[in-house]
């Protein structure tokens, strides 16, 4: 492979990641807020749902009387505060309406645990249905037109259902300030739902806030901002070990050894950027789309450049060492959870690869470290080759040497010989 087209490849790598990575970090970026923009409600056969987030969260460390409403009693709690959640229905929706009646128009919001999901719906009526009809509000199992729920025995508030009703022929109607605190740590889903066809159409906008006990970071995320603060320094202890040799050889080193401490030098970035990151989203529940940015692109460059690296050591560049050794393991798995049921273990998978590429950034650091004669070995095997030659070329000489006088002199007495015999 020639230089520029090394390059080019490199160049082309580190932008395709760039736009993957960049689109998995914006899609979230207000995760613990949840910003509702004038968004429509999606049809089902028998109602209406939006989806209002779904977060891993903590049980709450401290349980009072407080409300969770008031700035002042947030610490140790975990809650789901709903802040101006307005409904708007349409004008033809509520010009079919009676002045003077109360309850034109029923919305509810479904707070639930991923576990109950088969709590909400008739499923356990033995129906597909998700409102209730006649027919089953005649049973006494639910109420014509809301949402059927089957309480959970073990706690009968939950799932967690909050009503709000249009009055009269208003076109809007916002929810009464509320926040639903969790004392059982899960994964837990929101839905708006509604089941009176003449809302088809009705939008929403507000926002609700999620917040675990030790702040606004998402459950699933919360180690990892323990583990990027462990990770800077360890790319600090790493960083400040190469400098040293670095230091100590610099009059050996390569060109390969550059683009080493580049690497280290991004990592400790990278690291520093994303903890950075994290520690502002959990004390402000939003992730300013500047700081992603830069983690986001501290990230791809060093990544490119680490792959472009083990690239060049792979393919022989600045050898050091006669031999890697007889690697051969192989690190193969599937991970599928839909439902985020696996949400407390999930920061896993992004700390194994970053744990790993810190290893291999350590082996190539160990393996490619500056010595005295940093390409002592690059040039063993040809040496080696002219030196058999040399040898056999030396030896055929002195065995000529050695056997050509006897030679000479038996070929001499058998021309006497011959002489005489004339």
């Amino acid at each position: 492979m020639e230089e520029g087209e090394f390059w080019k490849l490199g160049f082309l790598s580190g932008f395709v990641l760039f736009i993957t990575i960049i689109n998995s970090h914006l899609a979230s970026v207000s995760a613990s807020i949840h910003e509702y923009s004038n968004e429509g409600f999606i049809a089902q056969p028998d109602a209406f749902f939006f989806h209002g987030g779904s977060e891993g969260l903590y049980a709450s460390k401290v349980h009072d009387s407080s409300a969770v409403t008031s700035e002042n009693h947030l610490q140790g709690k975990s809650f789901i505060r709903f802040e101006d959640v307005t409904f708007v229905r349409t004008k033809e929706a509520a010009s079919q309406q009676h002045e003077m009646q109360q309850n034109t128009g029923l919305v509810e919001a479904i707070v639930l645990e991923v576990k109950d999901r088969e709590r909400v719906g008739g499923g356990f009526l033995k129906s597909n249905l998700i409102c209730c009809n006649p027919t089953l509000a005649a049973t006494g199992a639910c109420k014509l037109g809301e949402v059927i729920i089957q309480k959970n025995p073990d706690n009968p508030e939950w799932p967690k259902r909050i009503q709000t009703s249009f009055a009269g022929k208003n076109e809007e109607v916002k929810m009464q300030p509320e926040a639903v605190e969790i004392n059982s740590t899960g994964m837990y889903y929101l839905y708006f739902m509604f089941c009176d066809p003449q809302l088809k159409g009705t939008l929403i906008k507000g926002r609700t806030v999620w917040k675990n006990p030790n702040g606004y970071l998402p459950g699933k995320m919360t180690p990892l901002m323990t583990f990027y603060g462990i990770m800077s320094l360890a790319y600090l202890v790493l960083g400040l070990v190469w400098f040293l040799k670095f230091v100590q050889l610099w009059k050996d080193v390569i060109q390969l050894h550059y683009h080493i401490t580049a690497v280290i030098a991004l990592g400790m970035c990278e690291m520093a950027v994303w903890y950075f990151e994290y520690a502002n989203f959990n004390s402000t529940g939003r992730r300013p789309i500047g700081v992603t940015l830069w983690a986001v692109t501290f990230t791809t460059v060093k990544k490119t450049l680490s792959r472009l690296l083990l690239l060049v050591v792979s393919m022989g560049f600045g050898v050091v060492r006669p031999t890697l050794g007889g690697i051969t393991s192989r690190l193969y798995f599937n991970a599928t959870d839909p439902l985020s049921e696996m949400w407390r273990i999930a920061w896993i998978i992004p700390a194994f690869w970053t744990l790993l590429a810190y290893f291999l950034l350590v082996v190539i650091c160990i393996l490619w470290a500056p010595s005295r004669n940093p390409t002592r070995y690059a040039y063993m095997e040809e040496v080696g080759d002219e030196f058999d030659e040399e040898g056999i070329s030396l030896t055929s000489g002195v065995l000529k040497a050695a056997v050509d006088p006897k030679l000479e002199r038996m070929a001499a007495g058998e021309d006497v010989e011959e002489d005489k015999r004339e």
